[in-house]
């Protein structure tokens, strides 16, 4: 007489090698290793958007100080058949090109400083903040560009030569000569940004190697 044939228990061993094993629980340590870390797409746009108007309202501060730190260039009128005509004072001053210098290296300060003060607040950078520092940038100088020549001299020489009299000098307008001074900002702080995340920025983790069998 023989036993009746019955299959083995199934083995009770929770190897790690197993195909069926359940994930982890939602507290467990490790259970968010695939989540994305920092904040949402969401907050990091509104926190870019507030990086931008920071930055744009920066180009008031870039204006007073253009308007106050470029030279100015010197203009005299005459009177030449009861018509008038004005001409520069020194023909040969620098004092046009040290306007638009004056510009651009203001431009370059502040946008080495907005990339460093982003780059502490958000050390992890993104896509929209550094979309944030060259628009907030770009509408920042065109702030201080147009801020600069309204608190400059009068923009009618003509009138302004009439107003003073013959052969008195009188400064000329605050003009900025070479537009492409006002990407010395964007063009520095996305840089300098630049620059800070690849040296001080969060390394991503290197994943682990494979145990060998």
């Amino acid at each position: 007489m023989t036993a009746p044939l019955t299959p083995p228990p199934p083995p009770h061993d929770n190897s790690p090698h197993q195909g069926w094993q359940a994930p982890p629980p939602a507290g467990a340590p490790g259970a968010g290793a695939y989540e994305q870390d920092g904040p949402g797409m969401k907050t990091e746009v509104r926190e870019a958007a507030v990086v931008t108007v920071a930055l744009a309202l920066g180009g008031v501060l870039l204006g007073l100080l253009w308007w106050w730190l470029a030279p100015h260039v010197p203009l005299v009128g005459d009177s030449v058949d009861k018509r008038w005509v004005v001409y520069l004072k020194d023909s040969e001053g620098e004092q046009a090109a040290g306007v638009d210098g004056t510009f651009t290296l203001l431009g370059l300060g502040f946008g080495l400083v907005s990339a460093v003060v982003v780059f502490l607040l958000r050390r992890r950078g993104g896509v929209p903040f550094v979309v944030a520092l060259g628009l907030g940038g770009l509408l920042g100088s065109l702030l201080a560009w147009r801020l600069g020549v309204w608190l400059g001299p009068e923009s009618d020489v003509l009138a302004h030569a009439k107003a003073v009299g013959k052969g008195v000098t009188f400064s000329a307008p605050l003009k900025l000569g070479a537009k492409g001074a006002l990407l010395a900002w964007p063009i520095a702080g996305l840089l300098v940004h630049l620059g800070l995340t690849a040296l001080f920025g969060p390394r991503d983790p290197e994943p682990p190697y494979p145990q060998q069998p």
